[in-house]
């Protein structure tokens, strides 16, 4: 274990076996730090929290602050962050509120570039990238693998499917389905993340399934729930077609959609 002597890490924090921390970070009570974390210089970790084996942290980061929302009142809510993240410069991560979760979670493997925000009760799960500036606000649900670009801005309660790609600067009104890509402000539905899925070894014969599901959806002019039925009942709905069809089925604020015909572009 490695402290800097000028770090004030507090007795009732709980750190793992080779832990390392730097200079000018300060650790809070009900702080639980994982085997092998490195905690860089100027970051501030507060309880209760818990951070996964293995992961890193870089400067003015803020993890575990409670939540800014007027509802907020000081409640001991918590913040479980899994394991092998990487928290970049700036980064904050808030606990939750007792008016929903009472917790914030974050899955393991992902990445959180400069001054991305998760806002209180939010669930984020495994192997996303969220890049610079990226904000999530409370309550909002994450999937797995999912990629935001800088600047892309969720509002409350909204959720993003698994495999989903949000651009740069978008920002999402609707919830997003599994395996969507979507860009614009307001962020419109621009076709299957098939790049992304490719860079994680999809098979083609599934992309074009998911494909020919998201034509069916979007392109085919029936009401949503004729074509989720048709999908259904037409095509073999398990592997990763039931998951597209399951993310749209639970949606609670709509979906983001295609832009419709005559449409001007995106401001």
């Amino acid at each position: 274990m490695s402290i800097d002597a000028r770090a004030i890490v507090d007795p009732g924090a709980l750190l793992g076996q080779r832990v390392s921390i730097g200079p000018w970070t300060i650790v809070g009570p009900d702080v639980e730090i994982g085997d092998d974390c490195v905690i860089d210089a100027h970051v501030i970790l507060r309880g209760p929290t818990k951070i996964g084996a293995r992961t890193r942290i870089y400067p003015f980061a803020s993890v575990g602050e409670g939540s800014p929302a007027l509802a907020y009142d000081g409640e001991p809510t918590t913040l479980v962050i899994g394991s092998d993240n990487t928290i970049r410069e700036g980064v904050t991560l808030h606990r939750g509120t007792i008016q929903d979760r009472s917790e914030t979670r974050i899955g393991d493997h992902n990445l959180f570039m400069p001054y991305v925000h998760v806002g209180h009760d939010s669930v984020i799960g495994s192997h996303c990238i969220f890049a610079n500036n990226a904000s999530v606000s409370g309550h909002c649900v994450v999937g797995d693998h999912v990629g935001m670009g800088g600047y892309a801005g969720l509002p409350q309660y909204r959720a993003i499917g698994a495999h989903a790609f949000i651009g740069g600067m978008s920002l999402v009104l609707k919830d997003v389905p599994a395996f969507v890509s979507v860009s614009g402000h307001p962020a419109r539905a621009v076709g299957i993340n098939a790049e992304g899925l490719r860079r994680r070894n999809f098979g083609t014969e599934t992309i074009a399934q998911l494909r020919r599901a998201w034509a069916t959806v979007f392109r085919s002019g029936l009401r949503l729930d004729t074509a989720l039925s048709r999908l259904e009942q037409e095509d073999d709905p398990s592997g990763q077609l039931a998951v597209f069809l399951a993310s749209m089925r639970s949606a609670r604020n709509g979906l983001v959609r295609p832009r419709g015909k005559g449409e001007e572009g995106d401001a």
